[in-house]
């Protein structure tokens, strides 16, 4: 039973690292090197109780397994460090609301602060901290995979016909995105700075009325700092408002940033259906994952295993009505 898996960003990516591993033979296919989508820009948090602030309970839930799915599938790449949250003294209420949407937290002061991250002590009155939550390098994830794919026997292909596989599973994110599809797109921009005067050991957010922010570091000097979410499919570098935006809500988290240097920006259109959950459609030799959001490498491994679930429970279906 070959399988063609369309798409190598992290859906795919996950989609075909988990059959592979059940012993079903895989061919990847994308016109792009493995890993060039959306999920190449990701922040790479698994923050699952920070995003329950808007994301649904099932988000919530898959996100935390996902730790451990990505802990096992790649080992020595995720850092359970937690997440810290925190606020500017004018936006205080903006800290309380957080706290009140989401739960796994606990409260620390500024000797606590001090603490966590020495880099922004005397700079926050008092903070959340997920001391639960992870993170990884995106890129450095969705390379493991595919080396661990190839290693699996998994071929990967930049073209191929349909016809020559006995399923089909659709991970193309924003080449879905077509006519009564029930996608839309949502820009997503980000951009990478690099400084060696800051520290930083986990992932920090920035809350802001208008402008959230993340700041996570990524070793040797660099810092991931995201992301805008526009209501847009425009396709196009990042605009000189959100990359002042980014950059200013930077500074507010620490003035060091004002020296940084800018190495990276980075804009990317993630597909999502009306309630921004992802999920797996289709029937038959045709399925597809798709919908990802934000969530990506919070719900991919949950939508992977079911997958894989489906393609164990076919044969048996078919012994029971033989």
């Amino acid at each position: 039973m070959t399988i063609l898996v369309k798409g190598a960003g992290v859906a795919g990516l996950t989609a075909a690292f988990a059959l592979a591993r059940k012993g079903h033979p895989v061919t990847l296919l994308d016109p792009k090197a493995p890993g060039v989508a959306a999920s190449h820009y990701a922040g790479g948090m698994l923050a699952p109780w920070c995003e329950g602030e808007t994301a649904p309970e099932v988000v919530v839930e898959a996100g935390a397994q996902a730790i451990g799915w990505w802990e096992c599938a790649l080992p020595g790449l995720v850092e359970r460090k937690g997440t810290l949250v925190v606020a500017p003294p004018r936006d205080q209420s903006e800290l309380e609301r957080f706290a009140r949407r989401t739960h796994r937290h606990e409260w620390v002061d500024e000797a606590g602060i001090a603490e966590l991250e020495p880099a922004l002590a005397g700079r926050f009155r008092r903070a959340l901290f997920f001391r639960d939550e992870a993170h990884l390098d995106p890129r450095k994830a969705l390379a493991g995979l595919f080396e661990a794919l190839v290693s699996m026997g998994a071929k990967f292909l930049h073209e191929a016909d349909d016809r020559a596989f006995c399923h089909i599973i659709d991970c193309t994110g924003r080449a879905a995105i077509v006519p009564r599809s029930q996608l839309r797109g949502v820009r997503g921009e980000m951009l990478y700075l690099t400084t060696q005067d800051l520290t930083l050991s986990r992932p920090v957010r920035l809350l802001h009325p208008r402008i959230p922010l993340y700041v996570v570091p990524r070793g040797d000097g660099r810092f991931m700092v995201g992301a805008t979410m526009i209501e847009s499919e425009h396709d196009g570098p990042i605009s000189v408002r959100s990359l002042m935006e980014l950059l200013n809500a930077a500074y507010t988290l620490h003035p060091t940033f004002g020296e940084a240097e800018v190495i990276e920006t980075g804009t990317s259109i993630r597909p999502a259906y009306a309630d921004n959950i992802p999920r797996i459609t289709g029937s038959g030799r045709h399925l597809a994952i798709n919908g990802m959001y934000r969530h990506g490498f919070l719900m991919a491994p949950a939508l992977a295993q079911e997958l894989a679930a489906r393609f164990e429970a076919e044969p048996q279906r078919r012994s029971a009505t033989a």
